[in-house]
């Protein structure tokens, strides 16, 4: 397995520099992950009976970004990428495969939703807050749960890759 650049999150930082680098940290993680594999391996299901593959996690993810980043965050009325038909409100899909999805589209589709995120956060207070579930959420929290939400999806993907070839770590 291959290895994608991933920076060690600051250990001596501030609180917006430390929470962006373990989001990115996580986010390097889970491409990481998929390195060095074709699409029949990324499109894999390697789990039985679990239906989850790495191109799966990687669509996901994409639209986590894009619900967080952009629904929740900015309050934009953007569709679900990979089902148009979504509720927007519902939870974040992602995870099913088109018949032609490859793992370098689902990546370039990540990619450019990571970089609207970052554009979107870049400036804004940590203590910022968005609508939500008919509260607020600061931009903090936020990044709190998609460190977790990264976290979590890393470590499906660890047992994804090992399955298909053996690959651990990192």
């Amino acid at each position: 397995m291959t290895s994608t650049d991933r920076a060690m999150p600051p250990i001596r930082a501030d609180e917006r520099a430390t929470l962006e680098g373990w989001l990115d940290f996580y986010r390097a993680t889970l491409v990481g992950k998929c390195d060095g594999l074709d699409d029949d391996q990324a499109r894999e299901a390697s789990v039985p009976p679990s239906p989850l593959t790495l191109v799966g996690l990687v669509q996901h993810m994409a639209e986590v970004e894009r619900n967080w980043f952009r629904r929740v965050l900015l309050g934009e009325r953007v569709p679900a990428i990979h089902d148009p038909d979504a509720d927007p409100d519902g939870p974040d899909g992602g995870f099913d495969l088109a018949p032609g999805a490859t793992l370098a589209g689902a990546r370039a589709t990540w990619e450019a939703e990571v970089a609207r995120a970052r554009a979107n956060c870049d400036g804004r207070a940590l203590d910022s807050t968005s609508p939500f579930m008919g509260g607020e959420v600061t931009l903090r929290w936020i990044y709190s749960h998609m460190i977790a939400e990264y976290a979590r999806h890393a470590g499906h993907a660890d047992l994804i890759r090992e399955r298909i070839d053996g690959a651990t770590g990192a």
